[in-house]
């Protein structure tokens, strides 16, 4: 017998875990998972950042977290949390990430800094949190699936995991030469093939791994990079934080059952030029 979309889509009572949930993407998904009866666990650096954006949420239906991704024991800490409160992990969101910003009144001074002279300590610095803390916390969960027998991994991927920035994006003719900083891409390019390595290296104990690479959300951007940024992308135009919604509730369900190893693509053509 057919199954609706109602049943294809359900994530009712699955529990899924985020990292760097307190962050743009990170609550957008939250919301849209909690709105879909997911049960969640929310994890990010910050405590009160997650009590602001999340205390009102209702009890038994999230876990608040707060701990660093590169501290193997506080990530213990949290997945020992989890499965006292909700028994298992259905879902791993990894999603903390250092990125740099390119909103109004961020600080994109890395942006300025030449390849040649990068900050190799900045750059330690991404690869401890987007590289190592990524595999850090999928150790940890992971374990709680080969438990389970069944698992679901999605990974934050980039369209800088799949091709170089594009530096006209960043700079304005008689300013200061500026492109996306080298230490995100370096890192977010591991992302593809570490999906991959999980997908086929779990395959056979019921977990699945996949990925989405998302691209150009509208968040405070000034008019000039807004227009800029029309011009680079097919679609014309910059993505507002929704139309993400659906790729993640697709992972996170059933509905994706036969898909391990891939990643999926949001960039409104961005890498189809």
């Amino acid at each position: 017998m057919s199954r609706t979309s109602a049943e294809i889509f359900d994530i009712n009572n699955k529990v899924v875990c985020i990292t760097g949930a307190a962050g743009l993407i990170g609550t957008t998904i939250a919301k849209a998972l909690k709105s879909n009866g997911a049960q969640l666990i929310l994890c990010d650096l910050d405590l009160k950042s997650l009590e602001q954006k999340f205390g009102d949420w209702p009890s038994d239906q999230v876990l608040l977290s707060a701990f660093d991704i590169t501290k193997a024991d506080e990530i213990a800490a949290m997945v020992a949390s989890a499965k006292a409160k909700f028994g298992r992990i259905d879902v791993l969101i990894n999603n903390a990430a250092i990125d740099a910003k390119f909103e109004k009144d961020s600080n994109t001074d890395l942006a300025s800094v030449d390849f040649a002279d990068f900050p190799l300590d900045k750059l330690q610095q991404s690869v401890d949190v987007n590289i190592l803390g990524t595999i850090k916390v999928t150790q940890a969960v992971v374990k709680v699936m080969k438990e389970q027998q069944s698992g679901n991994i999605i990974n934050l991927a980039s369209t800088y995991s799949l091709v170089a920035a594009n530096p006209s994006l960043y700079f304005n003719e008689g300013e200061a030469f500026k492109n996306k900083p080298m230490d995100y891409l370096v890192t977010k390019s591991f992302i593809p093939n570490f999906t991959r390595y999980l997908a086929t290296h779990y395959a056979q104990q019921g977990i699945r791994c996949n990925a989405i690479a998302p691209h150009a959300i509208d968040n405070n951007h000034d008019e000039s990079f807004k227009n800029k940024l029309k011009q680079f992308s097919p679609l014309g135009r910059m993505s507002d934080r929704t139309e993400f919604e659906g790729a993640f509730i697709y992972l996170a369900s059933d509905a994706s059952s036969y898909m391990t190893g891939h990643t999926m693509v949001v960039d409104g053509g961005w890498t189809a030029w």
